[in-house]
């Protein structure tokens, strides 16, 4: 059974909205044999209903977000994108666990105190760079829905970047000699 860290943001997290959410959310677990922690944000700003879920499995992380004017409406509806990335990159991810190339750490972000300077660093994440090729560095990439993401190669051992450019291909920042 997975766990979740459900929150609230202008919104009071009541106990018929948490048996909905761990519901719904739950879905995504069948696909999957280790997930881990579930985080599912709920935003009220304005008129605007926002869910925010963060699901970790087997090395991956699932990100999805959406607003709408009603609450139930905005989990139904990140769900539903959840459930496409997982369809999307499902035979990929299928190729990549029994290649064994993903291995199971997950990304940890944490936040780290900002030190005054003339360029200010508003937020700060740290997460293992792990060793994979560059395919699948792009498709984690789009699963997190991020313009870059960093990794180290798991021929060269280097950390490389690979990122989306504005035309929709992606570009690759080689480090080394």
């Amino acid at each position: 059974m997975a766990t979740f860290t459900i929150r609230g943001k202008n919104i009071e997290v009541t106990p018929a909205l948490r048996d909905y959410v761990e519901k719904k959310v739950g879905k995504v677990t069948k696909y999957f044999d280790n997930v881990g922690e579930i985080t599912v944000l709920l935003t009220v700003s304005k008129d605007r209903h926002i869910v925010e879920v963060t699901v970790p499995v087997q090395g991956i992380l699932l990100r999805g977000q959406e607003a709408t004017m009603d609450m139930y409406t905005s989990i139904d509806l990140v769900i539903e994108k959840i459930e496409r990335q997982i369809r999307k990159y499902k035979t990929k991810l299928e190729k990549r666990f029994r290649e064994g190339s993903i291995r199971t750490e997950m990304m940890t972000p944490t936040a780290k105190p900002v030190e005054e300077d003339e360029a200010v660093v508003i937020k700060t994440k740290r997460f293992v760079v792990k060793p994979m090729d560059v395919q699948e560095a792009i498709m984690q990439m789009n699963l997190l829905n991020h313009d870059f993401f960093v990794y180290r190669d798991d021929k060269t051992e280097d950390v490389n970047v690979v990122y989306k450019r504005k035309d929709g291909k992606y570009g690759l920042i080689e480090s080394g000699v």
